[in-house]
């Protein structure tokens, strides 16, 4: 069994086009195997590639995605590269179909999930402080002291909500306008 950290896997997960998406060069790395082999299975198995699973970055992202990296391991690429969604990398495994990649694809799609059940605690988190704010409005009869306490927990809440958003901006890759 692969032993993959999930904080390695979560570094090549970008925001491209609304869309959570690795690069096939990453992939192809966590695989053990060549960026064109990769390619060229994807190409012999198009049909199981639609749109919603792996889509061609254009130039504009390209240029952003390499200016996030401070030092360029890109080389001469030919082609802009191709990303693919948690389904696509999903649909890798059964192209490229060796122990490497199915026991590494199972932890990508651990690692997709968990992003996913993190944004919906944020956003579970982000829906109970509203209540509580409007709460906190309603009940006038509350103390004066009780209304300090409660709106320094909001402020301290809303503080680690803002640092924990930097925190998943930065891991989470870059989000480009389409």
């Amino acid at each position: 069994m692969i032993n993959l950290p999930s904080e390695q896997i979560q570094s090549k997960i970008y925001n491209i086009r609304g869309k959570q998406v690795m690069l096939a060069s990453d992939i192809a790395k966590l695989y053990g195997v060549e960026t064109k082999y990769l390619n060229r299975q994807v190409k012999r198995n198009i049909e199981r590639f639609d749109e919603d699973f792996m889509f061609q970055l254009s130039k504009e992202e390209f240029e952003i995605l390499k200016c996030q990296f401070v030092t360029s391991s890109w080389g001469g690429a030919r082609t802009l590269p191709f990303v693919f969604t948690e389904q696509g990398v999903y649909m890798l495994a059964t192209v490229i179909n060796s122990s490497i990649a199915i026991e590494t694809t199972k932890a990508i799609m651990r690692t997709f999930t968990k992003i996913r059940e993190f944004a919906l605690s944020y956003e579970s988190l982000v829906k109970e402080i509203n209540t509580i704010k409007e709460d906190n409005k309603l009940h006038k009869d509350q103390t004066l002291e009780n209304r300090k306490n409660i709106k320094l927990a909001l402020e301290y809440l809303q503080q680690i909500l803002e640092d924990t958003k930097k925190t998943e901006e930065k891991v989470m890759g870059f989000k480009v306008g389409r």
